[in-house]
């Protein structure tokens, strides 16, 4: 629990230096302002049979679209975002694909400003799930082998929605922090998960040893109610480099609150031009109701970019 503090307050310390800098104050007209970006990253390695030093022909790629679309009007502000990615990756040998990235999220902060200062009076709302079915892969059989792979997730199962009132310091759109100390979170599963199958291994057992995400068995809902953080903060390191870190706590006050979930990524933009950028990006999750360790995810590839 100590080392996931320190984690969490080296990942914070980054946005409050920021926060510090003298940005200058949102200026955004009343109205709605939109703009999103598309891009497609794509990887491939190839190897004749006469190559001696080793390695596998393969291929991957990554598609990811978000898309913002804020409002304001006078001292009420509501901003929004809508993040899709969904990447693949085919080794020439293994019978099937794999997923390197399944994404589907919405996130929504509507705000209401306190006098003529940074902060609002704040209401927020989350969903995250994913787009397509993820698999679990035997080791110990063969691809044509029965039972070679088993279908542990797929859209909406699990989806996670949290919303709830709390404080909101905006600086600008790239640069804000809400603090919600009344969350209400629901995690939502497909019941065919977490029927009890004693002759199916990994399927949940009568006495609820185990869960699906939190989630009991014979259950396809888990309620949860906590406290809430989360940050954002884009910035240019330099002409045509982009730097962006998103940053999300959630405690559960029902169980474990001193078991902070954390999930945290950071995105580096380099520009080549208009359509072509390279792009780094690096996530860490933190559940302990899905896995008791950190998910890291590392990306990095150029391609091509359209924004609109």
């Amino acid at each position: 629990m100590k080392k996931l503090l320190l984690f969490a307050i080296l990942l914070i310390a980054p946005l409050a230096l920021i926060a510090q800098e003298e940005t200058p104050k949102d200026t955004v007209a009343n109205g709605w302002t939109r703009a999103g970006n598309l891009s497609l990253l794509f990887n491939q390695a190839a190897f004749n049979a006469e190559w001696t030093g080793g390695g596998t022909s393969n291929y991957s790629g990554n598609l990811s679209l978000t898309y913002d679309f804020n409002y304001k009007h006078d001292k009420l502000s509501w901003n929004n975002r809508l993040i899709g990615e969904y990447g693949l990756t085919k080794n020439k040998d293994d019978k099937y694909s794999r997923k390197t990235n399944d994404r589907l999220e919405l996130n929504s902060i509507l705000g209401q400003q306190v006098n003529e200062s940074n902060w609002y009076y704040s209401l927020f709302f989350n969903f995250k799930t994913q787009f397509a079915k993820g698999y679990e892969f035997n080791k110990d059989l063969s691809p044509e082998d029965e039972g070679y792979r088993t279908e542990t997730t797929h859209i909406l199962s699990p989806a996670y929605i949290q919303f709830g009132p709390g404080m909101l310091w905006k600086k600008s759109d790239n640069l804000y922090v809400n603090l919600s100390p009344a969350t209400a979170k629901f995690i939502l599963v497909d019941k065919d998960f977490t029927t009890v199958n004693e002759n199916v291994p990994g399927a949940l057992d009568a006495y609820n040893t185990n869960k699906y995400f939190g989630v009991d068995a014979n259950e396809s809902s888990r309620f949860e109610f906590g406290a809430s953080v989360s940050a954002y903060a884009k910035f240019n390191i330099m002409a045509n480099i982009s730097a962006e870190n998103i940053l999300n706590l959630y405690s559960n006050y029902l169980e474990d609150p001193q078991n902070v979930d954390l999930d945290y990524t950071f995105n580096l933009v380099m520009k080549v031009n208009k359509y072509i950028s390279t792009n780094v990006t690096f996530q860490a999750i933190y559940d302990d109701n899905a896995v008791q360790v950190f998910q890291i995810r590392e990306t990095l590839g150029v391609g091509l970019s359209y924004g609109f």
